[in-house]
């Protein structure tokens, strides 16, 4: 297979994994690539994506790896057979690869939590919400740009908007739900927008309310992106120096429990409409 300049996040995924079960299997590199009948420079460039593997080569190393896990090896083989060409890539080169990778990896999400205290998530962002907000990060977006953004923002709510959607869940601190961005119009429109998303089964929105007692987890704003199987779940999250994808198994459970220690002290969904539908009133 060819070299790849830039694997996808998801590409790199997939070598990680299998470096992660080499090493818990105690081979070198070199050793990996004898089983393969190449050399380790081959292991090196799989294990970050930049050369592709085949299902049949990904089952032939968790067979030497003793990996007995058959629904992550039948996950990993899937990623490997995967050749799927998704709409975020009439972006490429037009949008920061961090933004594809994200659509990448909600395409092929099986549920979504997101936890958020400035900003109304992605997933609920009206346009001219999303517009606003790209427009005061860097008022200095020449136009095409900032439409680009916008486009694409709205096009990855089709998880949650397609025929079969993955189920959202959503904890939302009421600073974000308060935040006038783009002003009392656009705030009312976004509140409403989130009261209609509320009504499908699919959709679980909590809020947290300022006068919340003993609350301090306003650090663990996250997206948390679940996989086929649970190893494979991803946390985004944005760093000093762009986006991060999170897959190690250790962060992974610290953030499940983040979650749903964040979801425990929220409104449960009825009174948090009630609440969304109080504060849009205020508008």
């Amino acid at each position: 297979m060819a070299r790849r300049k830039e694997p996808t996040a998801r590409q790199g995924r997939l070598g990680a994994e299998l470096r992660k079960m080499r090493e818990a299997a105690g081979l070198k590199g070199r050793e990996a690539a004898a089983l393969l009948g190449t050399d380790s420079a081959q292991v090196s460039q799989i294990e970050v994506g930049t050369a592709g593997v085949s299902g049949e080569r990904v089952r032939r190393l968790a067979a030497h790896y003793a990996c007995t896990d058959p629904e992550l090896i039948d996950a990993l083989v899937a990623m490997a057979a995967d050749r799927t060409c998704g709409w975020w890539e009439e972006y490429r080169g037009s949008l920061p690869n961090s933004f594809l990778d994200l659509s990448e990896l909600e395409h092929h999400s099986s549920y979504r939590w997101d936890v958020d205290f400035l900003h109304v998530p992605g997933l609920l962002q009206t346009e001219a919400y999303a517009r606003a907000l790209f427009s005061y990060v860097n008022p200095d977006f020449p136009d095409s740009e900032l439409e680009r953004r916008v486009e694409h923002r709205m096009r990855r709510r089709v998880i949650i908007e397609r025929p079969e959607p993955i189920p959202y869940e959503t904890v939302i601190h009421e600073a974000a739900l308060r935040i006038r961005v783009g002003g009392r119009a656009a705030a009312r429109a976004q509140l409403v927008r989130i009261l209609e998303l509320t009504e499908a089964p699919h959709v679980t929105v909590r809020v947290i309310p300022f006068d919340l007692d003993t609350f301090a987890g306003a650090g663990s704003a996250m997206v948390y992106a679940g996989g086929p199987v649970p190893r494979l779940d991803t946390v985004v999250r944005d760093g000093p120096h762009g986006t991060l994808f999170i897959d190690a198994e250790a962060q992974l459970d610290h953030y499940r429990t983040l979650f749903r220690r964040v979801e425990a002290v929220s409104l449960e969904p009825g009174r948090s409409r009630d609440f969304i539908h109080k504060l849009a009133q205020e508008l």
